[in-house]
């Protein structure tokens, strides 16, 4: 079921994930603190906040970050009132892209959406434009070189994963987002340490492009999750095995 190639985009980003994890824990508590205000702090009793928790520590955001953005959700949250807002759009080569935002902010948020797009040769789309083109997944994922497909296999699907492949060194789980953290919890209670673990949006068919138009996407795709007000940016790019970005 795998052919999305999402771990190609990820591993073409590792360079730079370092340079961009004080920002990461800077959306990922955002989304803690969105997630406690409107369902309250227990995460026992609210789903979101117990994926935004459990997404955080795959992070390895520290133990105090959590739970002061936790306090600040519960709490006055800076008197700021956060919308949630989804763009769709295309990149070129009629790459489809999905930007879910967090802001205090609209006006702000749309112009700098589609000032970037646009700035870098994409655009803005209508709503429903390409959201159809996408399901939404929990995305687990675990290093061969430590596991075998057959234990993850095994222990994934009697905890309720909906499919597992290997790729590239890379053994992904996926399961139904309202499974996410039941599985990522009886993997972990079960000794298996991931490498990453999320909800994200898959698309269901994906674009080759030549390496010229796919550092082209890239580039949008880098820029649209460098504003503050994003916090997850899905597209249907598939990056081939022989690609080259610039300097590489």
């Amino acid at each position: 079921m795998s052919g999305h190639s999402k771990w190609a985009t990820i591993k073409h980003k590792k360079g730079v994930a370092d340079a961009k994890r004080g920002q990461k824990f800077t959306k990922l508590i955002k989304e803690i603190s969105v997630a406690a205000k409107m369902g309250g702090g227990d995460p026992e009793a609210n789903a979101r906040l117990r994926t935004a928790i459990l997404k955080a520590r795959s992070e390895n955001m520290p133990k105090d970050n959590i739970e002061r953005a936790i306090k600040k959700g519960t709490g006055e949250m800076d008197d700021a009132t956060y919308y949630e807002l989804t763009y769709e759009g295309y990149a070129p080569g009629g790459v489809a892209l999905i930007i879910d935002t967090l802001t205090d902010n609209k006006n702000r948020t749309a112009a700098d959406v589609r000032s970037t797009l646009t700035k870098l040769g994409g655009s803005l789309g209508t709503s429903g434009s390409v959201s159809y083109m996408f399901q939404t997944k929990g995305i687990i994922t675990y290093e061969e070189e430590t596991y075998t497909e057959d234990e993850i296999l095994e222990a994934a699907l009697d905890l309720g994963a909906e499919d597992i492949s290997t790729s590239d060194g890379i053994i992904e789980v996926l399961t139904e987002p309202s499974d996410f953290s039941s599985v990522l919890e009886g993997m972990q209670a079960a000794g298996f340490n991931e490498s990453s673990a999320e909800v994200n949006k898959i698309a269901d068919t994906m674009v080759s492009l030549d390496d010229e138009k796919t550092r082209k996407v890239l580039r949008i795709i880098d820029r649209l999750e460098e504003l503050d007000d994003v916090q997850l940016v899905s597209s249907n790019l598939e990056i081939g095995d022989d690609f080259q970005d610039d300097g590489e």
